[in-house]
């Protein structure tokens, strides 16, 4: 359980932070980058949310959790003393995997490339895509300095697919917008 009882610590002043186990790193760490695009793509989602409702709701809402225990995932490092940490486990990708499929058996085959926009909804989710492939890069150079859980980098790459989908799902929803497709050499 997390307990906060000052926001402010001061312990930050001098340009590092604490990792889970305590370790003191620089802010720039590639480990804090990392972590600070999956806390920057989890609170587009919360954005998102405010445009859905019902079981897309719910969906988002599961996902910001699941990007927490991610975060926590990254926040301690991979060793042997971490066999029973937190970590994002191979269900939590398989569950994407299914969402997508769920997802995407109702819209049509695409025929080109999809231009993000439409509906509020599907626009703030093609945002959060954008910005969980750039944690998705984060967490691959961090994996190439520090040895960390394999399946993060499964979940963030499902996660971009599912977002994608939710987004063409949102704007097939509408009457009135559909799949916004590019036009190569249109202009």
């Amino acid at each position: 359980m997390v307990l906060l009882s000052r926001i402010y610590t001061k312990s930050g002043d001098k340009g590092k932070t604490a990792l889970g186990d305590g370790e003191r790193i620089f802010k720039d760490h590639h480990r804090i980058e990392a972590i600070g695009e999956v806390d920057e793509t989890n609170a587009f989602i919360g954005w998102a949310i405010q445009f859905s409702e019902g079981e897309e709701k719910t969906l988002l809402q599961k996902i910001q959790n699941n990007l927490f225990d991610l975060g926590a995932d990254l926040c301690i490092k991979e060793n042997e003393n971490t066999i029973n940490k937190l970590r994002i486990t191979k269900e939590q990708v398989t569950f994407l995997e299914t969402m997508i499929d769920q997802y995407n058996q109702s819209l049509p085959h695409l025929t080109s490339f999809v231009l993000p926009g439409g509906t509020e909804l599907a626009t703030a989710l093609h945002l959060a895509r954008t910005v969980v492939r750039r944690a998705e890069r984060r967490v691959v150079t961090l994996s190439h300095k520090d040895t960390i859980n394999s399946e993060i980098i499964k979940y963030l790459n499902r996660l971009s697919d599912l977002l994608f989908v939710l987004a063409r799902f949102s704007n097939h929803q509408s009457p009135k917008t559909g799949d916004i497709l590019w036009t190569p050499g249109s202009n």
